[in-house]
């Protein structure tokens, strides 16, 4: 079962085609959207502010969504959040990437069709223009994105949702096997065809 916490009488909400994995953690004011992905050991902390995925984006394993009393931390629509990411009280554009183990600051604004490079440190305040490659520590806008980067960014996202719904499919506790089988077979799904490692992928 999800480990789901009402505090102060406030109940996590999820909608039914959401994927949310049994080690995640959600508390008190968190709304995750349809067709979301949420990873394992991902931590949603509504026990302050509201925290809100919108439909098709994911937060994947061991990012941490936190705000200060009164605000909202936001995905929008088809959001990627990367692995160890950190967002408290931010903006995440529609179709944007945080890349791994970045942290995004209170009031930051990430534009839609942005990508925020692996390890960047966005402070407080900053309003990324959309389509924008973000990177460094602190993070600075590098330049506009070209469409070929845009649509390797969606087609990523993509592959999470079909994930969401491969999870609640298949994804079952079982035993470890003590052997590896003969003609061992690789996870395949409907659009399995690995995505070409882009040089600007980061997620």
């Amino acid at each position: 079962m999800v480990k789901v916490y009402e505090i102060n009488g406030v109940t996590p909400v999820v909608h039914p085609t959401a994927y949310v994995h049994p080690s995640a953690v959600l508390i008190g004011d968190v709304i995750v959207g349809p067709r979301c992905y949420i990873g394992p050991l991902a931590a949603l902390r509504g026990d302050f502010g509201r925290l809100i995925l919108e439909e098709g984006a994911n937060l994947q394993d061991t990012c941490v969504m936190h705000g200060f009393p009164g605000a909202d931390t936001v995905v929008e629509r088809d959001g990627h959040i990367g692995h160890g990411a950190v967002l408290h009280g931010c903006r995440i554009g529609r179709n944007a990437l945080v890349g791994m183990n970045s942290v995004v600051m209170d009031n930051a604004v990430i534009g839609a069709d942005s990508i925020v490079a692996a390890m960047s440190f966005v402070r407080a305040g900053m309003e990324v223009p959309p389509r924008s490659l973000v990177v460094g520590t602190p993070a600075k806008v590098a330049r506009e994105l070209r469409d070929d980067e845009i649509k390797w960014k969606t087609e990523g996202t993509g592959q999470y949702q079909e994930l969401a719904v491969r999870s609640m499919n298949t994804m079952r506790e079982v035993e470890a096997l003590t052997a590896v089988e003969p003609d061992r077979k690789r996870v395949e799904w409907e659009s399995s065809l690995p995505l070409h490692l882009h040089k600007n992928a980061q997620a």
